[in-house]
């Protein structure tokens, strides 16, 4: 009860303080949605993690750890969703060693070995853009919320020497994303208008234009989309309508795999995707 209680207990809190500075209200409602409550190394993560400590990579604010699975073939970079680490691509990982690609991960910002508390999509992307100036990845692999910052990342920039990028179960819309977020809290339109006004001033981006759909209207990389038709975190339609939009991908569709779809048929699938 108490877990349930907790958002609404947060909302009310920014709804009470936005009658009196609704700034202030909606610069913490944003701390709020960007805070990490979990996704640090557990126990049981730590043997298989370890063994494959790449180096450190510092950012101006963080410092990111990097993994590497070394192999001869191209390189491949895995890119993990919100409060995870890179200890969920190990099954697809055993596949990609077989196959003899040399892959790389790293901990997102508050996530993993990597430092800080909060992370946004900015953020995710800035660290991104780092990890692939310094890899150089033929390849790029996000789930969730890893996959929607690939597709970000990529509409900034347009490396040239990724080829192929697969997304799996990742969100579109970021205005899906603040709705749900104001439905949990209970948060006041005012709030939500101030929560906006914050993104914009601090990125240049209204909720509308921070939409995976519109960015892979320019993406000229192949794309293999991957989503579960009863995802319970992140909606089917997503991943549907970003593949309409982009011109060379194929979308493969999954039934009770839920929203991490750690499957080894689908495993099996994205090498080959890679090896085509």
């Amino acid at each position: 009860m108490l877990k349930k209680l907790t958002p609404k207990i947060y909302g009310f809190l920014l709804n009470f303080q936005s009658l009196f500075s609704k700034k202030t209200a909606s610069k913490n409602a944003f701390q709020v949605y960007c805070n990490v409550r979990k996704g640090k190394v557990l126990a049981e993560q730590k043997a298989f993690l370890n063994d494959a400590k790449h180096e450190f990579v510092q950012l101006s604010d963080h410092t990111i750890q990097s993994y590497n699975w070394p192999g001869k073939g191209k390189n491949v970079l895995l890119v993990h969703g919100w409060e995870s680490n890179s200890y969920r691509w190990r099954i697809l990982i055993e596949k990609l060693q077989k196959a003899d690609f040399n892959v790389f991960s790293f901990d997102a910002p508050a996530h993993g070995y990597s430092t800080g508390t909060f992370l946004n999509h900015p953020l995710y992307e800035s660290t991104l853009q780092s990890i692939i100036q310094k890899y150089a990845p033929s390849y790029l692999i996000g789930h969730s919320m890893g996959g929607m910052t690939i597709m970000y990342n990529q509409y900034l920039h347009h490396d040239s020497a990724v080829e192929k990028i697969v997304t799996i179960a990742s969100p579109s819309e970021y205005h899906e994303l603040m709705r749900f977020y104001k439905k949990l809290l209970s948060l006041s339109k005012r709030v939500v208008a101030g929560l906006e006004d914050h993104l914009i001033a601090k990125f240049g981006f209204s909720f509308k234009e921070f939409s995976t759909t519109q960015f892979a209207k320019t993406n000229t990389k192949t794309g293999l989309l991957i989503h579960d038709r009863f995802d319970p975190i992140t909606p089917y339609w997503s991943s549907e309508q970003v593949h309409s939009n982009w011109a060379d991908s194929t979308f493969i569709t999954t039934e009770g795999l839920g929203h991490s779809i750690q499957d080894n048929h689908i495993n099996d699938q994205i090498v080959s995707f890679l090896k085509s």
